[in-house]
């Protein structure tokens, strides 16, 4: 990251709204989140002093004007975060598309001095805005010259349309974005449908056959196939090869040999064969019955997967685009082209609007041409990486195909129980065994290691363990120090040659202390590498840990039944306290995402007068419509201000205008099935991972035996930004803050005025990340083995 030293901060005070008018529509499909869009380009817009419209009923209601396109407050946004679909409407507007309808539409937009477009769609609405765009200027000389509508005064003050988008599809179709708003959501209720067939499959030892939406990507149904281990998964970009049939029923059968009492297959809407003919899950279904004999059943998903309410990914992503689009339009001019706000990583960006639509068509082009393997490549490195993966773990070559390494690799839980660690043990664990080693599982930790709790685990071991939360293999928060001798003897024993620890700080902490011990044990002078897993989000060197995700759904989703509880009492605070240890993380996110009006954490120091000072922001606010509020905290944000404490004060303070309830999560908080995000995050990360140890094991081997004791042979895997490094454990110490066991730089402090800024607070914002317009890269096949997520 840039230091203090590197740039000055640009602010965005120094950017007014004033005098602007902003309009903002949803267009094409619905998609949960494109609320959260809206609710942040609103009270982005009206917090820099702009006028910010309604345009309802998407292009229509642009062409239609009258009470389509109203003025709206800071209050008429409240309550919409957690809806799903889009509070505007949207509809598919045929007169958009001839001159006539964009002449009226023009002529429905100056009236109301509206000359900045934030449009929430797919790549057919952005095009339609970026044409609306071009013809602009041309449309109100047009009507100039009709005289009766407008005069030369008003082409000349509102010369110019700005337009940004933010794309808002189900599919994750758009080239330029590695997630769209609403995907995340989407795969969140086909996970829900798939873990509960799964339950009824295995009773009956049924075969089932899931068809998911994507008539032009196979995104949906290969991610689900990925979180769910699905057996079979036939998506548009990568039709089977020839003859997939009898490979299918093969592997079915196989699976069945293996006592696998049930089988998964995803199909995507669009999905084809290699002739471009269309495959449906009807023929799917057919072919095992006819085939095989197989109990098979077909669930067809179809708008479910549009509803429901959106997830915490959707809502946070959602808000940050929200209030990117809207310094995007203060920051346009003339000369900038339309742009549309994407996501790379864990940064968001500003890409050319067209860049990114062409590059979209170019994949349609490519399949409907055969070029498949391009089609792959011009999805993104996203795509390509999880179809990679997923051959991977999905088809177990036969033994006598696999290499022999006679290596043998040990995998281990560490720390706290962290939803995705499953996962990640499945993943390392076929990879391993793919890439021609023994694998060993560890149970309980480092404990359970110095106890010999250790066993040879095959791949159907791990079949099915990607849905299951918690820890399957036991973990335990003991470090390795007191146990080192015992730990060196089972390595000795068992002639491990590597270690994979998926953990959290502990698992930090304990190959730092392995490490250590080097000089005095050569049994730990072997490659080890640790995957982030826990919920609190805490480890140094990596933006994201596996579980964090599904830890935060779980606090959102029990905001939102508190705020509604609070629907009939009104005038109620709720004061609700998160996990975290030292870190803020969960707090601070789950309070973006429930649209809370504070959130106390240990990184931002507070004081008596700041909790006044919230005392009588939320006091203002049960003068307006919006009479409840809610507030986060951190279970170790001050000793002193415990959350009995700030209950008390907030009851005293707040007596006549509004009473108080307290709330802690508790150890909810780590419990429950994996999100699809924790589910991908964790298989991919542990993937990549398992192969870094197979390459660090060869570099090692010498004289018939591994010895690696340089430090870059004891990493952390982490996601930094856009990519995924691989950084020395030895590096790291100097980022970490070890008293309270927190990084001490994180991303993700830079998103609290956001929050702040939501919730009516006046607060400073530093956006000297944002503003470059960048282009739409192609990325080479070798870019896909390296960083991509």
């Amino acid at each position: 990251p840039r230091t203090a030293m590197d740039h000055q901060p640009k602010f965005f005070e120094n950017l007014s709204g004033t005098g602007k008018a902003i309009g903002v529509l949803t267009s094409g499909g619905d998609a949960q989140g494109m609320n959260a869009a809206v609710r942040a380009v609103v009270r982005m817009g009206i917090y820099v002093k702009a006028k910010v419209y309604f345009v309802y009923e998407g292009y229509q209601g642009m062409v239609d004007g009258g009470d389509n396109i109203v003025e709206v407050s800071w209050e008429s946004v409240s309550s919409i975060l957690q809806v799903g679909g889009t509070v505007i409407g949207s509809a598919r507007c045929k007169c958009f598309r001839m001159r006539e309808g964009r002449l009226q539409a023009a002529y429905n937009l100056v009236q109301r001095g509206i000359t900045n477009l934030c449009v929430i769609g797919g790549d057919g609405s952005l095009t339609g805005a970026n044409l609306f765009r071009e013809e602009w200027s041309g449309l109100l000389e047009e009507l100039a010259q009709k005289g009766k509508f407008i005069d030369e005064e008003a082409v000349k003050k509102y010369a110019y349309l700005n337009i940004v988008g933010m794309v808002g599809s189900i599919d994750n179709d758009f080239c330029g974005t590695d997630m769209t708003i609403g995907t995340d959501s989407a795969l969140h209720r086909i996970i829900e449908v798939v873990d509960a067939i799964m339950t009824t499959a295995q009773s009956h030892q049924r075969t089932f056959v899931l068809e998911v939406m994507g008539r032009h990507c196979g995104y949906l149904a290969l991610v689900s196939a990925l979180a769910c281990g699905a057996d079979w998964v036939f998506i548009p970009e990568y039709p089977p090869e020839e003859g997939w049939e009898d490979s299918m029923c093969v592997k079915l059968s196989e699976n069945r040999a293996r006592k696998k009492r049930l089988n998964i297959i995803i199909v995507a809407e669009g999905a084809i064969d290699c002739h471009n003919k269309p495959i449906t899950s009807e023929k799917v279904k057919d072919l095992v019955v006819q085939r095989l004999g197989f109990d098979t059943r077909v669930t067809i998903l179809g708008h479910v997967q549009r509803g429901g309410t959106p997830s915490a990914f959707d809502r946070i992503l959602a808000s940050r685009m929200g209030v990117e689009a809207v310094l995007a339009l203060l920051e346009a001019t003339p000369a900038t082209p339309a742009c549309v706000v994407s996501l790379s990583g864990n940064q968001a960006v500003r890409l050319p609007l067209m860049e990114c639509v062409q590059m979209t068509q170019e994949v349609q082009k490519a399949m409907d041409e055969g070029r498949f393997v391009e089609a792959v490549r011009l999805r993104g490195r996203s795509f390509e990486n999880n179809l990679n993966t997923y051959k991977l773990l999905s088809h177990k070559k036969p033994d006598a195909e696999l290499p022999k390494t006679n290596f043998n690799v040990a995998v281990l839980n560490v720390g706290a129980p962290a939803a995705g660690m499953n996962a990640a043990v499945r993943a390392a664990v076929r990879v391993g065994i793919t890439e021609g080693h023994k694998m060993f599982a560890v149970i309980d930790g480092f404990e359970g290691f110095a106890r010999g709790k250790i066993k040879e685990i095959s791949w159907g071991d791990v079949g099915g363990w990607t849905g299951q939360g918690g820890s399957i293999l036991g973990t335990k928060r003991t470090l390795p120090a007191k146990y080192l001798e015992k730990i060196a003897d089972q390595m000795r024993t068992n002639c491990i040659n590597a270690l994979m620890v998926i953990g959290g700080f502990e698992a930090y902490l304990g190959l730092l202390e392995l490490s250590a011990a080097r000089e005095k044990y050569d049994e730990f002078c072997v490659p080890m590498v640790m995957v982030p897993a826990t919920v609190s989000n805490n480890v140094p060197g990596s933006d994201f840990s596996i579980g964090a995700d599904t830890a935060l759904n779980t606090i959102t989703d029990t905001c939102d039944r508190i705020k509604q509880s609070a629907s009939g009492t009104k005038r109620r605070v709720f004061i609700i306290e998160t996990m975290g240890g030292y870190c803020g993380y969960l707090a601070n996110m789950g309070a973006l995402a429930a649209g809370a009006d504070a959130a106390y954490i240990f990184e931002e120091q507070f004081d008596i007068r700041e909790l006044q000072a919230n005392v009588e922001h939320l006091t203002e606010k049960m003068k307006t419509s919006i009479q409840r509020g809610l507030v986060l905290r951190n279970e170790n944000c001050n000793e002193n201000y415990t959350t009995d404490f700030i209950y008390q004060l907030y009851s005293e303070e707040g007596k006549g205008v509004f009473d108080c309830r307290k709330n802690v999560l508790g150890h909810m908080q780590q419990g429950g099935a994996p999100s699809p995000f924790d589910r991908n995050f964790g298989t991919k990360i542990s993937a990549k991972a398992m192969q870094w140890i197979s390459k660090k094991l060869k570099e090692t081997y010498r004289k018939g035996k591994v010895f690696a004791n340089t430090d870059d042979s004891v990493c952390l895997l982490g996601m930094r930004r856009r990519n995924l490094v691989f950084q020395p454990v030895a590096e790291l110490k100097t980022e970490t803050d070890f008293v309270h066991r927190i990084p001490k730089e994180q991303w993700w402090l830079k998103l609290r005025p956001l929050m702040k800024i939501l919730a009516k607070y006046k607060t400073s914002y530093d956006v000297s990340d944002s503003g470059q317009l960048e282009h739409v890269a192609m990325h080479s096949p070798k870019e896909a083995e390296t960083g991509a997520i």
